[in-house]
C-alpha cells in the first residue's frame, strides 16, 4: 500500500522564484486564502493586494490559507498603479494574466531565469482595469476550451504560475 505523504514529510524541494504577484482589486476572501496558498505552493517571493477597501484578513480567508499567509509576504495598498511604478523601476516584467487582443497563451510566452516577473491578476468580475493593461509589458491568458471565456481568479493563478515555474526550473538546468 502506498502512503499519503503529509507536510512533515513530503519530498518537495523548496524554491523561491523572483515572481511578484499583484491582485487589481481580488477581494473575495475564499480567492485571496485560495491565492496565498497557491502562492506558497509555487513560490512566490510576495504578493501586493491592491485597491481600497481590500479586507485580506478574514476568518474565510484564514480558513482557506491554512496559515500560508503567515509564510507569504504580502502588503496592502489602495493605488495599484504606484505599485507597478515601483516594481517596474526595480526591473520587474509587468505581466498581465488576462485575455486581450494580444496576449498570448502562458504555455507560448517564454520566461527566463534573469526575468523578475510581477504577474497582474485581476478582480473576480471585471479581471486587470484598462489603466493597468496600459502598464503592462505583455499580456498572457490560459487556453480555455469550453464556452466559457474566464475562469477563477485564484485557479487561473495556479495555471499560470504553475507553467511559469516549470519553465523557470527548465531554463535553470
Amino acid at each position: 500500500m502506498t502512503a499519503q505523504l503529509h507536510h512533515d514529510n513530503t519530498i518537495f524541494v523548496k524554491k523561491k522564484f523572483p515572481i511578484t504577484l499583484v491582485c487589481n482589486r481580488v477581494n473575495a476572501p475564499a480567492n485571496i486564502g485560495s491565492i496565498f496558498r497557491i502562492a506558497d505552493s509555487f513560490g512566490i517571493e510576495k504578493i501586493y493586494f491592491c485597491g481600497e477597501d481590500i479586507a485580506v484578513i478574514s476568518k474565510r480567508m484564514q480558513r482557506t490559507a491554512r496559515a500560508t499567509h503567515e509564510i507569504i509576504p504580502y502588503e496592502q495598498e489602495d493605488q495599484i498603479a504606484l505599485v507597478i511604478d515601483k516594481l517596474q523601476s526595480d526591473g520587474y516584467k509587468i505581466i498581465g494574466l488576462e485575455i486581450t487582443q494580444n496576449s498570448v497563451p502562458v504555455s507560448e510566452t517564454h520566461f527566463s531565469t534573469d526575468d523578475k516577473i510581477a504577474l497582474i491578476i485581476g478582480d473576480e468580475s471585471q479581471g486587470i482595469s484598462e489603466e493597468i493593461l496600459i502598464k503592462t509589458t505583455k499580456n498572457i491568458h490560459i487556453n480555455m476550451y469550453g464556452t466559457n471565456s474566464s475562469m477563477n481568479v485564484a485557479t487561473a493563478t495556479g495555471i499560470a504560475l504553475y507553467e511559469i515555474t516549470k519553465q523557470l526550473m527548465i531554463n535553470e538546468n
